[in-house]
């Protein structure tokens, strides 16, 4: 992947025509203020493309706890009364 790099005040004025070109050349662009990066614009992989976010997630969790263990303590139900 190839990196251009394009100063923040050129990205403000040409936004739209810079993110078309990282969606169309898949390269990613750098935004830099005074010649330092601050920000990488970077296309979307292929394959998340049109993925509902949640089912990019799933099987990335971990169960840390017994799946019976309560996340509450029992003097917090008291407290409500």
């Amino acid at each position: 992947m190839t990196i251009h790099a394009v100063s923040v005040t050129e990205f403000k004025a040409h936004c739209l025509d810079v993110i078309r070109q990282v969606e169309q050349d898949g390269n990613a662009v750098d935004l830099t203020r005074h010649g330092k990066v601050v920000a990488r614009l970077v296309p979307t992989p292929h394959k998340a493309q049109g993925i509902p976010p949640w089912l990019r997630l799933r099987d990335r969790g971990r169960l840390t706890g017994k799946p019976e263990a309560s996340v509450l303590d029992a003097t917090d139900f008291d407290a409500l009364r």
